[in-house]
């Protein structure tokens, strides 16, 4: 997959500027895609020129005037072209666990405070990634949601980002108490 498709995807629901874009990567693009603002800014300049997005300016009062970017029938099209390409499998990429890889030969103290660290990020993002469905769900139940709501593909993404945290949590927690134990039986009487 490359930037572009997850700018395309992001730009569905609603006209968006570069900054928009940004925020909305942060919230719910980032779990799948990761990009800095700027990458986001070229990526779009790419989009407009190639004619997969449509850029309009808008005249602000108070402000730098700003430009507001939309998917074009080309930008449909693209995205379509793209759905129907054999996915690759997924892998894990992460720095924490080659740390837990090597837990026999590291210091266990600073292993279990980075496995800390990173379950209070995952419940931080467990909070967000159930306010976006909230937010998405209305009044709804999920289920009522998931058989009639108008737009389930950002629903089910957000999903995906919450399971995926859960399992951070999860693991981190477990690997965290499981090494405070090892540590305990090993300590020195």
């Amino acid at each position: 997959m490359a930037l572009r498709h997850a700018v395309l995807a992001a730009l569905l629901d609603e006209e968006l500027s570069g900054y928009q874009l940004a925020k909305a990567f942060d919230l719910g693009v980032a779990n799948f895609w990761h990009a800095l603002p700027q990458q986001l800014y070229a990526e779009l300049a790419k989009l407009e020129k190639e004619g997969l997005v449509a850029g309009r300016e808008v005249v602000q009062d108070t402000r730098p005037n700003k430009r507001l970017f939309t998917v074009t029938e080309a930008g449909l099209a693209e995205l379509d072209r793209f759905a129907a390409t054999a996915n690759k499998p997924s892998f894990i990429r992460d720095d924490l666990f080659v740390k837990v890889q090597a837990a026999d030969h590291v210091d266990v103290d600073e292993l279990i405070a980075q496995l800390t660290e990173r379950a209070a990020i995952a419940e931080a993002k467990i909070e967000l990634w159930g306010g976006l469905l909230r937010q998405m769900r209305g009044d709804r139940s999920e289920e009522e949601f998931l058989r009639h709501g108008e737009r389930i593909g950002p629903y089910l993404t957000c999903l995906r980002g919450l399971a995926f945290e859960q399992g951070n949590l999860d693991w981190c927690r477990r690997s965290a108490a499981i090494l405070r134990e090892r540590r305990a039986a090993h300590a020195p009487r």
